[in-house]
């Protein structure tokens, strides 16, 4: 027991070059604050100058890997932190309220974001026995410890930044072997279980496909359940246990979240863009955008453009 203690305090410090060479590579591939698609495929930068409040957005499946500082994520009542030795996994798209919590101009949050792939994952459990019998699938987030050898291969794959012609031979080489370590990691039987074509969790998956594709109509359960292959009442609780929430407020978040990036990105007024996101009600729209992002829509897109002139 006292080896196994002492092996995790270990860890850390075998890591710090590792994270130093990291950071300094972020910090010359990054413009400034916010995040930024890299020349490598499916590796994106995140950098912060100073913490954020919580706000609401999706997260798309990706393992994200903190270099420097620490962020939460929030998922319905449950919250996992996640900093340079813990990594966050999201197998599913999940409206998530991430809020950054260690971040200064001297020493900013910096995160690396690398696309989760399905198809790879599945390839790679042709290769990797199970290790255990399979359990019963939890949230389509979690968080493991990172190791050395996980970052070594996130390192290899973020060098390739510099090399960038050599990025469409060797990046997958690499990315290939990040899946692998956190297939292989102490949490690796979650990714097992909920990226299984077969099981319930990616059944759970088609039917969030089917959501985000038609968010703007109304909900038929009964078509969820179609095209995932399961009874209503089975979607309904596999869902909520993979997600923190029901089918139609799952649907809600993402016409919320949509409606946002409507008026905050394209510049269309609160009306016409909750209309355009399914809501036929403005009065109803304003208290549930409220709700969710402690402002009505107005207030807030006046605020973030700012003063006029």
């Amino acid at each position: 027991m006292n080896t196994k203690a002492s092996n995790v305090i270990a860890a850390p410090h075998g890591m710090e070059a590792q994270q130093a060479e990291l950071a300094d590579r972020i910090a010359r591939n990054i413009p400034g604050d916010g995040l930024h698609p890299s020349a490598v495929p499916g590796l994106s930068l995140i950098q912060a100058s100073e913490p954020s409040l919580p706000l609401p957005t999706v997260y798309h499946p990706s393992l994200c890997v903190v270099v420097q500082g620490s962020k939460r994520a929030l998922l319905g009542e449950d919250v996992f932190h996640y900093d340079a030795l813990n990594y966050l996994v999201v197998s599913m798209s999940l409206p998530i309220t991430g809020q950054i919590l260690e971040a200064t101009p001297q020493s900013p949050y910096l995160c690396l974001r690398i696309d989760i792939d399905p198809a790879l994952v599945n390839d790679l459990l042709r290769q990797v026995p199970a290790d255990r019998a399979p359990g019963r699938a939890g949230r389509a987030v979690f968080v493991g410890r990172t190791s050395p050898t996980l970052l070594d291969a996130v390192l290899r794959l973020v060098r390739l930044l510099d090399t960038p012609e050599e990025a469409a031979v060797l990046a997958p080489l690499a990315t290939r072997e990040i899946h692998y370590r956190v297939l292989t990691g102490e949490l690796g039987e979650r990714l097992r279980e909920l990226c299984d074509v077969e099981g319930p969790s990616q059944r759970v998956a088609r039917a969030i496909e089917l959501i985000k594709q038609r968010y703007h109509e109304p909900l038929r359960i009964e078509q969820l359940a179609a095209a995932a292959h399961m009874s209503a009442s089975s979607l309904h609780e596999r869902f909520k246990a993979a997600t923190a929430m029901t089918p139609l407020q799952y649907q809600k978040q993402l016409r919320l979240q949509e409606a946002r990036r409507l008026m905050l990105v394209d510049g269309i007024e609160a009306a016409a863009a909750s209309h355009r996101v399914g809501y036929e009600s403005p009065s109803q729209f304003s208290r549930e955008y409220r709700r969710l992002f402690g402002a009505p829509p107005r207030r807030e897109v006046m605020a973030m453009r700012g003063p006029a002139g």
